[in-house]
């Protein structure tokens, strides 16, 4: 597998500034986001499919230095329902994937979205209980009125323009937050959606990585890697379910960190292997979240623990003991 960087944590320089650095670590190959929530400072994807002479700027500073885009991304929430918001994240989206075509990308992250209650609401509703019984029919319509609907559509455009993987980050707050609910909107709108395995958002859920990776196996299509640090006294009086600010650490249930600082190198060496016994063989994506460490820091850190626990070389293809 190769290890890569989403560059949004190095949006305040230039993207040529950026991957000079990222490359320095040995890091080759590119997340870069186009818009939505990780937000479009490298690449604003609706500028870039109007403009060749921009979008061949792009890409050249990515050639140039021998490294590769791996993946587009567009975190954003296209069913919301406020219809302005929905808008923007919709065009967003669709510019991404339109770039993505034009570049030879066949890949793009993002989420499910989360729709309201009903056609009137304006704000999301992430249904967590089945009772009251109210919020099995929220579900229902969110699901067969909303969700589906909309992504059988969005995966025909993307197949359109190239793009025949859509890796959903499983993530709360969306109506896709664990393998349950990424196999259910992939089992009725196709295989063009698969799963972004961010452990991160999996962790504090109590989800353990390497069983939802046999879960999920050939849907796994992109792998972030972040890593969450499970509090264990705060976590004991309040439970996992935490709207304190991240910034407020002590307190929380869990938090954000960099490999190797919420769970130990044997933890993320069997999860790596176990994407390998999937058959996933592709990226691993830093994402640094962390807030106790510095971008810089963080990076640095995350590369080197990535390095001694990541699996290079072409799985055998003979055992000269069997």
């Amino acid at each position: 597998m190769n290890i890569g960087v989403i560059t949004v944590l190095f949006g305040d320089r230039p993207l040529g500034e950026a991957l000079d650095y990222i490359k320095s670590l040995g890091v080759t190959h590119l997340e870069i986001g186009g818009g939505g929530y990780p937000g479009s400072q490298h690449c604003v994807a609706t500028e870039l499919v109007k403009d060749k002479a921009k979008r061949e700027e792009f890409i050249g500073e990515i050639k140039s230095r021998g490294m590769t885009l791996n993946a587009l991304s567009a975190h954003g929430n296209p069913v919301h329902p406020d219809k302005d918001i929905a808008k923007k994240f919709h065009e967003e989206f669709e510019a991404t994937v339109e770039l993505a075509g034009m570049l030879g990308v066949e890949k793009i992250i993002g989420f499910s979205g989360c729709p309201g209650d009903h056609e009137g609401a304006k704000y999301p509703n992430w249904c967590t209980c089945a009772w009251p019984d109210d919020y099995l029919k929220i579900l229902e319509w969110q699901w067969n009125e909303v969700l589906i609907p909309y992504w059988i559509k969005e995966t025909e455009f993307m197949k359109k323009n190239g793009v025949n993987k859509f890796a959903i980050e499983m993530h709360p707050g969306f109506c896709v937050y664990n393998p349950e609910t990424l196999m259910k909107l992939r089992n009725a709108v196709g295989d063009v959606i698969g799963a972004n395995f961010d452990p991160s958002h999996l962790i504090w859920q109590g989800i353990e990585p390497v069983a939802a990776i046999r879960y999920l196996g050939k849907a796994i299509y992109h792998v972030h890697a972040k890593d969450t640090k499970v509090d264990k006294y705060n976590t004991s009086v309040n439970g996992v379910l935490d709207t304190k600010h991240y910034s407020d650490e002590i307190n929380r249930s869990w938090i954000f960190r960099s490999v190797g600082y919420g769970n130990d190198m044997q933890y993320w060496r069997d999860l790596i292997s176990n994407l390998r016994l999937v058959g996933y063989d592709d990226v691993l994506s830093i994402e640094h979240e962390d807030s106790i460490m510095t971008n810089k820091e963080g990076l640095e850190k995350a590369v080197a623990f990535l390095k001694d626990a990541n699996i290079v070389e072409p799985k055998p293809t003979g055992m000269h003991w069997a």
